[in-house]
């Protein structure tokens, strides 16, 4: 018998349970296929997530159509598996909609008492997103969208199954390698992104040159740092598509913006010496770590060669004109003479640490009473959908809440949980 604690997966027949058992496992034990029912019996594999390990196990699924059998069926297959398991996933289809088999599984759920998780499966994209926060009335705190088959959001689901399971004694001495923060360097060509990268990993993998423009393809360099492994990414300087003659420099538009999606932490590198202070090239590559919903630091280089020497007034300049990102710290570096350069780690780990900050909605709805709320719209309820970056639900008598409204929450919620570097989402949705 196993001692690890157990995690079980369940749910009705086809919502892909065994997809999911496989992508975690990264092995094909179970078989998936399009016919409901193919998982007969129990399953099990042995799994680690971020240094702790832990027992999987996948149950067959329920039998439709027949109201009877729900009950008996799943608890002929499961009921040892569900009365030792230390976490339930409960996997249901998220292009569908919540079925009469899927509310008698999740009561019996709610009854037997354990954790569970609610996976909504087969969001493949973010557009769909939208369709996991329905599912929030089953009645389970935690619901987070999941792809099985593409292997999208499984972090974040084993995030939180896991995030009680003890580490194991030989994972402990390599969870310093485990935690990798993504980080993309951006800004328009010349205003020092090599210079820096060669800053802060000590390396001169990066070609330096004063000529505008010189790196056409991205670099990425890994540094550790206080047990954190930091993979930076070096971006091809961002040009206005209408004076990107060359082809290699329409291509680095290209990977600057796909180097984007793949990074948790935007650093836009501002220039000092630049007579106008913040250019609109400089707001429109901000514009893109900000619909990408990245944690960003706004490095304003050359700070040694600035003829501004106020740090007050150049940053009160980026406020008025960067004004989206109002929750982007600044950080002052030449990076040239390693100056200021050793406290962007610090920076990016806890923009990266906001953008992964998760509140439970029981401590969310409390928040909510607490709030001196002065608009039309009325708050019913709120619950955290995503993380990277924070996106949270509110389920008001309105279809929609006033910008100002999701302003006055965002600042709110700031002020009481942190998030500091990350973005904020509201999505409103009529109760």
């Amino acid at each position: 018998m196993s001692t690890l604690p157990s995690v079980v997966i369940v749910g009705r027949p086809n919502t892909g349970k065994s997809t999911l058992f496989n992508a975690i496992l990264g092995q094909r034990r179970s078989i998936v296929g399009d016919e409901p029912g193919i998982t007969r019996d129990r399953i099990h594999g042995a799994a680690t997530h971020r240094g702790r390990p832990f027992e999987l196990i996948d149950t067959g699924g329920i039998i439709p159509n027949d109201a009877e059998m729900i009950p008996s069926q799943i608890l002929k297959q499961a009921r040892v598996a569900l009365e030792s398991a230390a976490q339930v996933i409960f996997v249901i289809d998220g292009r569908t909609e919540i079925t009469g088999v899927d509310r008698e599984l999740a009561a019996m759920l709610r009854r037997l008492g354990k954790p569970v998780t609610l996976a909504v499966n087969k969001i493949d994209s973010t557009r769909r997103e939208d369709l996991a926060h329905e599912f929030h009335e089953l009645g389970f705190e935690h619901v987070l969208p999941i792809s099985a088959e593409h292997r999208l959001g499984l972090d974040d689901l084993l995030d939180q199954v896991t995030h009680e399971f003890p580490i194991s004694e030989t994972a402990e001495a390599a969870l310093e390698r485990v935690t990798k923060i993504k980080v993309a360097i951006l800004g328009r060509p010349n205003v020092g992104k090599s210079t820096l990268l060669n800053a802060l990993t000590g390396t001169e993998r990066s070609i330096v040159s004063p000529i505008a423009g010189t790196t056409r393809d991205a670099v990425d360099e890994t540094v550790t740092h206080d047990g954190v492994e930091y993979v930076f990414v070096d971006t091809a300087g961002i040009r206005r598509k209408g004076k990107t003659h060359l082809m290699a420099e329409k291509l680095s538009v290209v990977m600057a913006r796909k180097h984007l999606r793949m990074s948790n932490v935007a650093i836009l590198v501002l220039d000092a010496s630049e007579p106008e202070g913040v250019v609109a090239l400089d707001a429109t590559i901000a514009g893109y770590a900000h619909e990408e919903g990245r944690a960003v630091i706004l490095c304003v280089n050359k700070w040694d060669i600035a003829a501004e020497k106020s740090r007050r007034k150049f940053t009160e300049n980026i406020r008025d004109a960067l004004k989206f990102l109002d929750y982007a710290p600044v950080a002052f570096v030449s990076a040239e003479r390693k100056q200021g350069t050793r406290a962007l780690f610090s920076l990016i780990k806890k923009g990266y640490e906001s953008a992964s900050k998760r509140v439970g909605t029981g401590e969310l709805n409390r928040f909510a009473e607490t709030l001196e709320w002065e608009y039309d719209a009325k708050i019913h309820y709120i619950t955290q959908a995503s993380v990277r970056p924070p996106t949270f639900v509110v389920f008001t008598d309105r279809p929609n809440l006033h910008f100002s409204a999701q302003r006055f929450l965002i600042n709110r919620l700031r002020e009481k949980f942190g998030f500091e570097g990350t973005p904020i989402v509201i999505k409103t949705k009529r109760r």
